[in-house]
């Protein structure tokens, strides 16, 4: 059965909780579809990827309705970090509120959605949500770990990537811009059969805040965010590309890491500016989850370390 360009956003939106939106939305994209070029409307844009060895696919369904799929990061052997959201139907808090998270599948070392499939899927043991995840909004703390059941075997097509370290900054990043990856939405608001990647540039702050201050079902950007803008090309992320790292490379050092998860993959051709969770901002909490630790780990090495200077003394 064909569906038109109109019925398939207004499924999209539905999905999204944008639906009192709906008809300015969708009177956007299509006159956008009319008047852009497919360059400018395909990741909506994007160049094929290379093997990208620390791209996930996380997957709840091929229907968006029914969850879909995106993207995630892998950072250890036993550990994927996507944007919360991805692991619920619905997406919005009030829909969220008092539900667990969902437990996907996990897609290592692919480039083309066809690839998805048993001999590339990777098993879950369990998933671990921001402890504040959604406490004011739908963009809260977007972030969750995903632990694998079996460590996963390192290799040129699956390589974790580092997370930031003491001293890295976005504003020492080369060229001042990061890599992004995904299978998100592109010509026609139809998913990507093949991996593709942007090249995007870390936005200002306080510009990329401006854009969605007091705008419904957008981010509040805090401090713990930062923003990309789009290509030269006016490509950007869009939906299903949440979950990716922006991978940027430090000046210094020379190290690749990744400086942010994509949480807010709306901007598409509507909107300048990409969200992403800013990982700096959240080491301590991923170090915490992926050591094991529970709610006495810190308590009980205090004590240690108190112990040992005091029987010195």
């Amino acid at each position: 059965m064909k569906f038109s360009v109109s019925v398939l956003l207004l499924a999209v939106w539905a999905c999204l909780a944008h639906v009192a939106h709906v008809g300015a939305n969708m009177k956007s994209f299509a006159s956008g579809a009319k008047v852009s070029s497919l360059r400018s409307r395909r990741m909506v844009g994007g160049t094929l990827a290379p093997n990208v060895p620390w791209q996930a696919m996380v997957y709840l369904s091929d229907n968006i309705l029914d969850g879909g799929f995106a993207g995630g990061t892998l950072i250890s052997d036993r550990w994927v970090l996507t944007a919360g959201r991805n692991l619920f139907v619905r997406k919005s808090r009030q829909d969220i509120q008092g539900k667990a998270p969902l437990v996907p599948k996990v897609y290592l070392g692919i480039e083309h959605k066809s690839q998805a499939n048993a001999s590339n899927e990777y098993a879950v043991e369990r998933v671990v949500l921001h402890p504040r995840f959604q406490n004011q909004s739908d963009w809260d703390n977007d972030l969750a770990l995903i632990q694998l059941k079996e460590q996963v075997v390192i290799s040129s097509r699956v390589t974790p990537i580092p997370l930031p370290e003491r001293g890295q900054d976005l504003a020492d990043a080369i060229k001042g811009s990061g890599a992004i990856a995904g299978w998100g939405f592109g010509a026609l608001l139809a998913p990507a059969p093949s991996l593709k990647h942007l090249v995007l540039s870390i936005a200002d702050h306080s510009g990329c805040k401006a854009e969605y201050e007091n705008k419904p079902h957008t981010p509040s950007v805090d401090h713990n965010m930062f923003c990309t803008g789009p290509s030269e090309f006016q490509e950007n992320v869009c939906f299903g590309d949440a979950g990716g790292a922006l991978a940027v490379t430090d000046a210094e050092s020379g190290a690749v890491y990744a400086a942010g998860i994509l949480s807010y993959d709306k901007s598409c051709s509507n909107h300048r500016h990409a969200v992403y969770m800013k990982l700096s901002s959240y080491v301590s909490w991923i170090h915490s989850v992926t050591r094991g630790d529970t709610e006495q780990s810190a308590a009980v090495r205090t004590d240690a370390m108190s112990k040992m200077y005091s029987w010195q003394s």
